[in-house]
């Protein structure tokens, strides 16, 4: 990041979860690409940040310079690492982070199905007044507006959702809320 200071805080915050997780590893953050030297694992986060009103588009010019200058800075630096996308928007940056790094398709990912399917498991936990445990949910396709909540794969207590909406436990029109309110998931907490 080029922030002073963040990308030190996150990583020792991160460093910090070791005794928690039962596990040792070294994470280090850093304002220079060189220090990205031998790295293993490059996690980007990279890039303006979305505000109130703006969708995950407006963001797409000005974060696809970043990609370049972080794409970059791994093709020089550590063309070998495994790198994690968390820029928005998450799937064109992901293609372009690709493109400007150089890093094989296969040593390349976007960050956001895990964060999404547990924003919809969150959800219709909340409405079913039900532990986030019982619930199995997932998310495929896009990070935004074109994600597909997979209404039909996912359960509570073993329990399709299908079965829930003809026991009258959730109605169609709320889980469609549900899902809406997952697609809209990151909007909602920008605009607290």
């Amino acid at each position: 990041d080029i922030a002073p200071g963040m990308p030190q805080g996150k990583a020792l915050d991160l460093l910090q979860t070791c005794p928690i997780e039962g596990v040792d590893f070294k994470v280090r953050g850093t304002n220079d690409y060189k220090d990205l030297e031998h790295s293993d694992v490059v996690i980007v986060t990279a890039g303006v940040p979305r505000k109130p009103g703006m969708s995950r588009d407006d963001l797409l010019g000005i974060n696809i310079k970043v990609m370049q200058a972080v794409g970059e800075g791994i093709k020089h630096n550590c063309p070998d690492a495994f790198v994690i996308c968390i820029t928005n928007p998450l799937d064109i940056m992901v293609n372009m982070l690709q493109k400007f790094s150089g890093v094989p398709d296969n040593k390349i990912v976007g960050m956001a199905g895990v964060l999404d399917s547990a924003r919809f498991r969150t959800f219709l936990a909340d409405e079913l007044n039900v532990s986030v445990q019982q619930v199995q949910a997932y998310v495929m396709g896009g990070h935004g507006d074109t994600m597909v909540p997979l209404t039909k794969m996912s359960n509570v207590a073993g329990v399709s959702l299908e079965q829930l909406v003809k026991e009258s436990k959730i109605s169609q029109e709320r889980l469609d809320s549900i899902v809406s309110r997952t697609r809209n998931g990151g909007g909602e907490i920008v605009a607290l």
